[in-house]
């Protein structure tokens, strides 16, 4: 195996390195590690953290061969990319790919978006600055479905990226979002390169209806960025926040999985990596953590092959409790909570 051009002598744990697997994002050429780090964690969205944990986690993920780093000003309201910003100092610019977001910002419904042309060029400065250095690699619109219509991402957003890598703030311009018909949507539609997508939570063990896109995304040469294998706690024994959007059904299902594996002294969620991270149609996978002890199982994950016991639970899993589901999403919750606290979406 041949060495990522993000690997730096002297900083990297070149065995390390050397295991980890790589895939190129698409046309962006950017040779990714199949196990990303997601840095939402770093500000506090699920728990409390511990910031010297969280700095010492990123530089060991880097050492041990993770490349793609993903974050964005909304993790904590500007916490999580402030805390990756003083954990890359030090680091070589050369040892990671850096991806963050535009457009989605604040805690309440009232600030939380702006997918204004304006609003997104200042955003990115912002971020330049809390990250501390002179560029990300991947500059991406964030959660699209928010917007009061595609035709502003479309208009507005995207323009804006595309006048921010021009100046050099950014090398490749991505979108991001939950419902899957928006990425068919928007490439179709918009003037403007776009080179990866990120999904969340529509390539796991209970919803794999990603897969759907996997031939449109390719034609394009689109990197493919699959998120939250684990889908936000549904797949862990300790079950997802109350926040979580999904529904009854599915939060039944996923509950009765875990609690199957459970009992056959298997966790759900060492089954729910390995699933998402065997897949080569998805470039690359982030999981999120703020602790280096389940970075280390994380990484672990990448290189330990299931037994056979353990395949033939994940496929009976799947085909016990995941594949009954009459809709295995929660498509469109979320952005209907989000207008009716504004009292309604604009017409």
């Amino acid at each position: 195996m041949s060495l990522p051009p993000t690997y730096v002598e002297g900083f990297h744990d070149k065995d390390a390195v050397l295991r980890m697997p790589y895939r190129t994002l698409g046309k962006t050429g950017l040779q990714v590690s199949v196990l990303s780090l997601g840095a939402s964690s770093l500000g506090s969205v699920f728990r409390k953290t511990d910031e010297s944990e969280c700095v010492a986690l990123v530089k060991e993920a880097l050492q041990k061969g993770i490349n793609y780093i993903d974050v964005a000003p909304f993790y904590g309201q500007t916490k999580a990319e402030t805390v990756l910003g003083k954990a890359l100092e030090g680091i070589p610019r050369q040892a990671y790919y850096l991806a963050t977001k535009v457009c989605r910002y604040g805690a309440t419904p009232a600030d939380m978006f702006d997918f204004s042309h304006e609003r997104t060029l200042q955003s990115i400065d912002e971020s330049l600055a809390r990250l501390k250095v002179d560029y990300v690699d991947v500059l991406q619109v964030h959660d699209m479905e928010f917007a009061s219509s595609l035709d502003i991402v479309i208009k507005e957003s995207l323009p804006a990226v595309e006048k921010i890598k021009a100046a050099g703030k950014c090398r490749f311009i991505g979108i991001t979002g939950y419902p899957l018909d928006n990425f068919r949507s928007i490439l179709e539609r918009s003037t403007v390169q776009i080179d990866t997508i990120l999904t969340y939570c529509r390539y796991s063990m209970n919803d794999s209806t990603a897969l759907g896109l996997i031939n449109f995304l390719e034609e394009r040469k689109i990197g493919i960025i699959n998120a939250s294998p684990i889908s936000m706690g549904l797949l862990s024994n300790r079950g997802p926040p109350e926040w979580h959007p999904a529904t009854p059904e599915i939060k039944d299902a996923c509950k009765k999985a875990a609690q199957y594996c459970e009992e056959k002294s298997v966790d759900i969620s060492k089954l729910a990596m390995h699933y998402s991270l065997s897949s080569p149609s998805f470039h690359t996978t982030l999981v999120g953590t703020a602790s280096l002890g389940n970075l280390r199982r994380n990484l672990a994950t990448v290189y330990e092959t299931l037994t056979d016991e353990e395949k033939q639970l994940s496929t009976e899993v799947v085909e016990k409790f995941f594949k009954p589901l009459s809709c295995p999403h929660w498509e469109g919750v979320q952005p209907e909570e989000h207008w009716a606290a504004l009292g309604g979406r604009p017409q």
